[in-house]
């Protein structure tokens, strides 16, 4: 089903006006901060770019999925404002959706923009200048909106490119707060995704990341066939150039034997990020997630299995309110006797207006944060003794156009690379594979919580 809308075309204002777009949360915020982006351009306004000025305007591209990440948006308001007290704020993204009202009653906050009304954003933006508007929050019912805008931002300058595929979702897991955020599951075409992904390619990206808030619900529909995202990456791996797909974060019960037969095919990276939250399926099931522990045990030894040598990352939440020790202690040794690469922990943190933060149970906050030490310590040892088996190996590495000093990539299998010495060799391979024996690891910077490979040009 095709959700692609025309952008509004209002009147422009002056072209001197300067934007800034601050970005918080997601990748798929990532991307939605590049479509606003691309309408602001479409419709009279400039983005600062670097040694100008300070922008007039800078617009808030808010997270939701915590309490304090709405807080942090609070605060870096209260900051910009101070810096500059003339300049004109506008949130908008998911804390302006479920969190309204930290914003409405804020000084600092010139507009508040929602979800369900981020497409209108150059055109508000164009009537508060003109000082049309007699109210400064724009708000609607999320799960009332059917379009998906299609674009993907500006990406002239960039090696990898997050293309979202589908927003919403229909999980209304018990801890999340992100459907009443960005409203039911939606997705687009994949004719369109097509067609922007081979525009992609022309613009000079090498890598495209297929995202979205839960990807494995992504459908579409053509001549009355019902189709699924293993078929949306069949067509892009048939109809499209670009050399490198990655897919974003999946549930266990989302790697099929299908899509797993589909990395057989080089261009799709043998990376997983799997969102299994617990390994425990009592926890699960009080999550409201559609799987168990079983369910996470055999998706991870498929991948072993079918695609070895894939660099698997996997989100977990520890101290969720009805984790007993017993069942954290499950969900560590489960983790610990499976195969994976990486972790990413989050201490459970209340999110009002969830069924989980009204549970009469719950975990005391040193606790939670003393088992995602736990994990985070598991997860340390295992990416270590992971990235050493690297040393000695072959692999083909992105080199990326926007690089740190010393020529970061990023391999096939999603480990960072090091270069030493390779600042000449930037200008010529940015934005391009080069094949990289890695002769080490460094992990000499502790403000990291991982290392990265080090790697050695093959001439």
């Amino acid at each position: 089903m095709d959700h692609s809308v025309e952008t509004p075309q209002p009147a422009q204002v002056n072209r001197d006006v300067k934007y800034q777009v601050h970005t918080f949360g997601c990748k798929v915020n990532t991307y939605d901060a590049g479509l606003i982006q691309k309408n602001l351009n479409a419709n009279g306004f400039a983005p600062v770019i670097r040694g100008e000025k300070d922008a007039r305007i800078h617009v808030l591209n808010t997270c939701a999925v915590t309490a304090e990440a709405t807080k942090e948006a609070v605060r870096y308001i209260r900051r910009l404002k101070v810096k500059d007290p003339f300049c004109t704020i506008v949130v908008t993204g998911c804390a302006a959706q479920v969190d309204t009202g930290s914003f409405s009653s804020l000084p600092g906050a010139d507009l508040v923009v929602a979800n369900s009304h981020k497409g209108n954003l150059p055109e508000l933006l164009n009537k508060h200048f003109r000082g049309e508007l007699t109210e400064k929050v724009f708000k609607s019912n999320i799960f009332k909106k059917e379009d998906l805008e299609m674009g993907g931002g500006i990406e002239k300058h960039h090696t990898r490119t997050f293309l979202k595929i589908q927003d919403g979702c229909n999980s209304f897991c018990t801890y999340c707060i992100i459907p009443y955020a960005r409203g039911k599951s939606r997705s687009i075409s994949i004719a369109n995704l097509v067609q922007r992904i081979n525009d992609l390619y022309a613009e000079g990206s090498r890598e495209v990341v297929l995202t979205g808030v839960h990807i494995g619900d992504y459908e579409d529909e053509i001549n009355g066939k019902q189709m699924v995202m293993e078929d949306l990456i069949e067509n892009l791996l048939v109809r499209t150039k670009m050399p490198r797909f990655r897919l974003s974060s999946l549930e266990p019960v989302e790697v099929s034997e299908r899509l797993l037969d589909l990395y057989t095919d080089s261009r799709l990276c043998p990376h997983f990020h799997m969102s299994i939250q617990s390994a425990n399926t009592e926890v699960l099931h009080h999550m409201k997630r559609k799987y168990t522990q079983d369910d996470v045990r055999k998706s991870l030894l498929a991948i072993e299995k079918r695609v070895p040598n894939s660099f698997v990352g996997m989100d977990v939440i520890t101290g969720f309110p009805t984790e007993t020790a017993e069942q954290f202690e499950d969900t560590y040794q489960t983790l610990a006797e499976l195969p994976w690469t990486k972790l990413h922990v989050f201490p459970y943190s209340e999110r009002q207006g969830t069924r989980a933060a009204a549970m009469d149970v719950s975990v005391y906050p040193h606790v939670r944060a003393e088992r995602a030490a736990r994990l985070r310590d598991l997860s340390i040892a295992r990416y270590e003794e992971q990235a050493k088996l690297q040393i000695g190996t072959t692999k083909k590495v992105l080199v990326l156009k926007n690089a740190a000093k010393g020529g970061q990539g990023l391999s096939h299998d999603y480990w960072p690379v090091d270069i030493p010495g390779a600042e000449s060799f930037l200008s010529h391979w940015a934005g391009q594979e080069v094949e990289l024996k890695i002769t080490g690891y460094d992990h000499s910077n502790k403000n990291h919580m991982e290392g990265h490979l080090i790697g050695e040009v093959l001439t």
